[in-house]
């Protein structure tokens, strides 16, 4: 029989192996969400389109509060973190456009 001691330490193992799977999940998808919207902002650049698109981001950000609030996670920060996203995004769209 483990002690609990060990026992503990197994499922904190196991817990963190998920956590790195997730992690690496988390940074791939950044990775091709920010491909997409690079090619946006080249599209956008070359068609003199601006920059930001307010009302789709305001839908998405409704979008993705829905999303939180049915994956249980707190959907103030879900907010938050769309919202650094979309800076960054703006951010990258005026570079194509300079």
């Amino acid at each position: 029989m483990t002690d609990p001691v060990s026992k503990a330490a197994d499922v904190l193992s196991e817990h963190r192996e998920s956590i790195d799977r997730l992690d690496a999940i988390l940074v791939y998808t950044l990775g091709e969400r920010f491909k997409h919207t690079q090619a946006v902002g080249k599209l956008k650049a070359t068609h003199d389109l601006p920059p930001s698109d307010p009302s789709r981001e305001a839908a998405q950000i409704a979008r993705l509060e829905d999303l939180a609030n049915r994956a249980n996670l707190d959907p103030e920060f879900a907010k938050k973190f769309l919202n650094f996203i979309i800076a960054e995004v703006i951010q990258h769209h005026k570079t194509h456009q300079s």
